[in-house]
């Protein structure tokens, strides 16, 4: 889906938890976001600082080797998967998982669950960016446009350096 796209730099982890927390602050009720990015390239780290904003307490875990971990919120469940060890879609129905009650998809490697997972409202991407990283917002539904939209009233995002460094 074309739409409005945002770019931002993050140069530091700060940088990354202000964008969780804006990102937390904006979502629409229930969101499924693919985060593409490579090995660490900072997917974890978002989406722990974005479930701290939304609330979570207690340990926010890599999904590295458990494949999913689910946090309890106010408004249902937020799934963080990570896919990066599964072969193919087809191992995803042994997850156990049920769209019914998630407020909250963050998925790491989503390539890795082509047509088995619900389509994604934002596609976040990560990239290293200099000393730092290279954050880039793109729709993929209504609601994400309106997401990335609202995204744009948040000012302490440092836009992306022309220069791609």
């Amino acid at each position: 889906m074309s739409g409005a796209m945002r770019e931002h730099f993050l140069a530091d982890p700060e940088a990354t938890d202000a964008l969780g927390r804006s990102l937390a602050a904006t979502q629409p009720a229930r969101a499924v976001v693919y985060l593409h990015g490579d090995l660490g390239a900072g997917k974890s780290t978002l989406a722990r600082a974005w479930l701290r904003a939304l609330g979570v307490q207690g340990p926010v875990r890599s999904p590295t080797y458990t494949l999913v971990e689910r946090y309890p919120l106010p408004q249902g469940e937020a799934l963080h998967l990570d896919l990066y060890r599964i072969a193919g879609a087809g191992e995803l129905e042994f997850l156990g998982l049920d769209e019914i009650g998630v407020a909250l998809w963050l998925v790491e490697w989503p390539e890795r669950g082509a047509g088995a997972l619900p389509p994604a409202d934002l596609q976040v991407d990560l990239a290293v960016s200099g000393t730092g990283r290279a954050a880039r917002l793109r729709p993929g539904s209504a609601a994400g446009q309106g997401w990335v939209k609202r995204m744009e009233s948040f000012g302490d995002l440092r836009p992306l350096p022309e220069s791609g460094r």
